[in-house]
């Protein structure tokens, strides 16, 4: 061993020894790096530092989470791209990763535009001419057959339209809800170019609207847009409760009225009455009519139905005929010849004869058997014709077609009965031109109605200039249209507004400006601009396109829905002068059935928000409303229209999941004494006092003020006069009414009834304002349970008022004007009002009893019952309240094993019966009360539901002195502190 390789201890000190594998590495690593730096071109220099800062980075401690593995998403895809990581999947295997785009639709419409028996272009020409264009509304009750005889008209002006013997149309049912429920939910509007008996051809827009009584708020919207009614009638049920309602809704909208009696196949076929019976229940049904219109109409002379004058038609929409007296004498002119066809016409009704010997028609039989005309040429030739396609269609049909002159191929007479019977009817009668007759001649056109439309719903004054222009229904006049109802696109995504050009002309894509139903000359903060979209006639389930529309025509608008809510006023955008707007809707019935609603997923409430928007749009009369204790209000008229409502805002405007609460009903406050001592109360500063009492009003008189038989914007004159000789009040007061509340139209009164020797006048005149507006506000919302209070009088007896302007501000006036209202009015004997409903029941005789237990289980009480003439059924008449009507019908129908049907629309609103006030009540959860605690569990119940405290506080509304006077006086008994 060499010494001098090892040291002392025995370690290797010597040269490095490197072994051969190693050498041989080593060599072939530096002849790499040489040709590597030589590729690069690099200095050696450079070299170095690399190496070092690599020899630093591998040096490091990198611990495990900071390992690299693979290079990151930014080093893959560059960074401008965003990358996202799920660490878990998350989204359940039933959904697709990227999800399909879902086509919404929720209405049936043609592709392209179908071919009919005009031109289109001719439909466009007939709008510029208005005295050849009638708007008519036709509606009728429930399954009268208005919606089948649209369709009728649709077949007979669409000639390749495709028809399922076996179902109905219903052409103009476009929702696919009211496919299913089978009953129109909307009304529809329809332009038809159709020819009378001359062969002249007339525009025609109709609206087909809704039979049920639920959804009259849209009868409502069409009237409005209309110069004229048809109100249909079944030929077998006869005028049932929503056709009474109809009539009397037409009169208060001085609209005239024609009939049309469908379904007369139904007395032939069904009821199998004999010809005179069936003549007998036609007349009786005019007679019906005729008596209603004379009760409803406010002029002495209403108008008078007759098939002799014209305004009635019979039909049957299942079997495509329909004719008046007029066009079944045209037949027979045609088929004779040498018949002056209107004096025949005016001698097929009534009881005239025909004498065959003389060939004259006289007023007296000849003898006992001899028939009415009626029943001898138009009755009895169409049960003839029944009785012979009915009866042996191979050896009587030939022979009778001949004679008719009616030409049947060999395979239409195979068809079935009902398809055969319809193409004979409609070969014989052609098309429908008795009907056009009727309301060419008895519903003005827009031009001579324009006087009349304009007088009853313009709110501007009638002599105006403008009021002047829009009654001479001129197309270069300045524009102005009234829009009434909103349309939803096909996937609901915005809406078309649908109106009546009332003057001028609107043009596509112009500015226009859009007034809503709060716009004033005072008041102009709702009012926008906005730029009108393509403009179209509207058909249904097809639209067509015009570029303008003159005066007197219907049209849908696109593109400015946005800023409307219900009804809307459009004028010129650089129209100068002053535009009132058109007056509001006035309905024939009230929302009185509350429901609230919240979405399951709170954090979805903004599409909740937005769908209650979009369906307040969408339903004349429907009512959305926060409470204060946060929960979402939708007000409704009865159980049928709450459920489209909330089908519509679940699958088409929001598409969220909603959760219901129970519905309920709106309750009213009323009084039934006078208060029993006068109430007073001090503003906040002590300055000023005012004393009031509380009593009920006459009986009638609230109902007066809502259907606005007496207006509060009459002169003081005519208002006092009203009062004293109808109502019996003395001069003084009926001079000094201030106010009704809680609005222009509210049930309650404000009287003034100082006496100038006690109060200073001037001082209370410069208050008066603020106590009205404190009067308006405690009736809005009572202190029992917020709800509005009704049938009122509240008296000022005595102000003492501050001399200085800034001690009697409203600040200071308004509470105090309400908390002494609240006083007053916890001191007249408080109660509770319900909604009544009114029901018509139609059933058997043997399910009468039956109904009448139903109706006893819920409070109901039967007003009449009384068999239906010429038919086995009964009608029952009864009222119900609305919070005890829920499920009614439901119940109805399995007591009766399916037999009855009730319709149900609101009445009357009645005192609920108990003292709501009564602490001795103690009202149990889950039981059901005795009727004289329903008052005081009604009261609680709402109470809780909104929030408030469970008993009416009476320190609340009163101050101190007023509680000491009450004290010494001993009424406190009842009254919670």
């Amino acid at each position: 061993m060499d010494q001098e390789l090892y040291d002392e201890f025995g370690n290797y000190i010597g040269p490095e020894l490197d072994s051969d594998e190693e050498d041989e590495d080593a060599e072939e690593d530096k002849n790499r790096e040489d040709a590597m730096a030589e590729y690069a071109g690099e200095d050696d220099d450079d070299d170095m530092d690399a190496d070092e800062a690599d020899d630093a980075a591998e040096m490091q401690v990198v611990l495990h989470e900071d390992k690299k593995y693979y290079p990151t998403a930014e080093e893959v895809y560059g960074p401008e791209v965003e990358t996202i990581v799920q660490e878990e999947d998350t989204q359940p295997l039933t959904e697709p990763i990227i999800a399909p785009v879902k086509k919404k639709k929720f209405t049936m419409a043609e592709q392209d535009l179908p071919d009919t028996v005009y031109n289109m272009e001719f439909l466009a020409d007939l709008m510029d001419s208005p005295d050849l264009i009638r708007n008519i509304t036709l509606c009728g009750h429930l399954h009268h057959g208005k919606t089948s005889f649209v369709d009728c008209l649709m077949l007979q002006t669409h000639p390749e339209m495709q028809v399922n013997d076996e179902k109905d149309l219903r052409y103009s049912d476009i929702l696919f809800t009211e496919q299913e429920r089978g009953v129109s939910i909307k009304s529809t509007p329809i332009t038809l170019v159709l020819p009378d008996t001359r062969n002249k051809s007339y525009l025609v827009n109709m609206f087909d609207t809704p039979g049920h009584v639920n959804f009259s708020d849209e009868v409502t919207a069409a009237f409005r847009l209309s110069d004229g009614a048809v109100i249909f009638v079944d030929a077998a049920e006869g005028v049932m409760l929503n056709t009474e309602r109809l009539i009397k809704h037409a009169v208060q909208e001085r609209l005239p009225i024609t009939v049309c009696i469908n379904k007369v196949d139904r007395l032939i076929l069904e009821l199998k009455l004999p010809p005179t019976d069936a003549y007998y229940k036609l007349r009786h049904i005019l007679e019906e009519i005729n008596s209603l219109i004379s009760v409803y109409s406010e002029e002495d002379e209403g108008q008078v139905i007759s098939p002799v004058l014209g305004n009635v038609c019979f039909a049957s929409s299942y079997f495509r005929f329909c004719f008046t007296l007029g066009s079944f004498a045209k037949i027979y002119s045609d088929t004779y010849g040498g018949i002056n066809e209107k004096e025949f016409a005016r001698r097929l009704w009534g009881d005239i004869y025909f004498n065959g010997a003389t060939r004259k028609f006289t007023k007296k039989p000849q003898t006992g058997s001899a028939q009415r005309s009626f029943v001898e040429f138009i009755l009895e030739p169409l049960y003839k014709i029944f009785a012979q396609v009915v009866g042996d269609v191979d050896d009587c049909l030939p022979r009778v077609c001949d004679e008719l002159g009616i030409a049947l191929t060999k395979e239409e007479r195979k068809l079935n009965i009902r398809p055969l019977m319809r193409l004979v009817w409609q070969r014989f009668f052609g098309d429908f031109t008795g009907f056009v007759d009727m309301i060419v001649e008895h519903i003005k056109s827009p031009m001579t109605n324009a006087q009349t439309k304009i007088e009853h719903m313009y709110t501007g004054p009638s002599d105006s200039d403008l009021a002047e222009l829009m009654a001479q229904c001129d197309p270069e006049g300045p524009l102005m249209i009234h829009t009434t109802k909103l349309y939803p696109t096909q996937d609901a995504t915005s809406f078309h507004v649908f109106g009546r050009v009332i003057s001028g002309t609107l043009h596509s894509n112009q500015e226009v400006r859009i007034l809503g139903e709060n716009y004033s000359l005072q008041d102009e903060e709702d009012s926008r601009f906005g730029q009108v979209g393509r403009l179209w006639v509207s058909e249904a389930r097809y639209k067509v396109e015009v570029n303008r529309v003159p005066a007197g025509n219907w049209i849908l608008i696109e593109g400015i829905d946005q800023p409307i809510v219900k009804t809307s006023t459009i004028t010129d955008v650089s129209s100068n002068e002053e535009v009132y707007i058109f007056r509001p809707l006035k309905f024939n019935t009230n929302s009185v059935i509350k429901i609230a609603v919240e979405p399951v997923n709170p954090s979805e409430l903004p599409k909740m928000l937005d769908g209650l928007r979009k369906v307040n749009k969408s339903y004349p009369l429907l009512n959305t409303k926060v409470e204060e204790s946060g929960e979402h209000i939708i007000l409704g008229t009865g159980e049928l229209y709450l459920d489209c409502v909330m089908h519509d805002l679940r699958k088409m405007y929001s598409e969220i999941d909603i959760k219901v609460a129970d519905p309920v009903v709106s309750f009213c406050e009323t009084v039934v004494e006078t208060s029993s001592l006068k109430c007073f109360a001090e503003t906040p500063n002590k300055r000023n006092k005012l004393t009031m009492i509380a009593e009920p009003l006459e009986k009638g008189l609230a109902e007066d003020i809502e259907n606005e038989v007496v207006q509060i914007t009459w002169p003081r004159k005519r208002l006092g006069e009203f009062f004293q000789t109808k109502y019996d009040w003395d001069l003084l007061a009926a001079r000094s009414i201030w106010a009704f509340g809680p609005d222009a139209t509210g049930p309650n009164i404000l009287v003034d009834d100082t006496l100038p020797s006690e109060v200073d006048k001037s001082l209370l005149g410069a208050v008066k304002d603020s106590i009205v507006q404190g009067f308006q506000w405690a009736t809005r919302e009572g202190p029992l349970c917020d709800e509005p209070i009704r049938n009122v009088k509240f008296k000022i007896l005595d102000a003492v008022i501050a001399q200085e302007p800034i001690h009697r501000g409203g600040g200071q006036i308004i509470p105090t004007a309400r908390r002494v209202a609240y006083s007053a009015f916890l001191m007249a004997t408080p109660r509770m009002m319900e909604p009544y409903y009114f029901v018509e029941v139609m059933a058997p005789a043997d399910c009468v009893s039956a109904v009448y237990t139903v109706l006893a289980r819920r409070r109901g009480h039967v007003t009449q019952d009384a068999p239906v003439p010429g038919s086995p059924l009964y009608t029952i008449k009864a009222f119900i309240p609305a919070i005890d009507s829920f499920g009614f019908e439901t119940d109805l129908r399995t007591h009766t094993l399916g037999q009855a049907f009730c319709l149900s629309v609101f009445h009357h609103w009645q005192i609920v019966p108990g003292d709501p006030l009564d602490k001795s009540i103690i009202i149990r959860p889950l039981e059901p009360q005795p009727a004289t605690h329903l008052a005081r569990e009604f009261m609680i119940k709402s109470r809780r539901r909104k929030g408030l405290s469970e008993d009416v506080s009476i320190n609340k509304f009163f101050d101190d002195p007023m509680l000491l006077e009450l004290a010494k006086q001993d009424v406190m008994q009842n009254y919670p502190m």
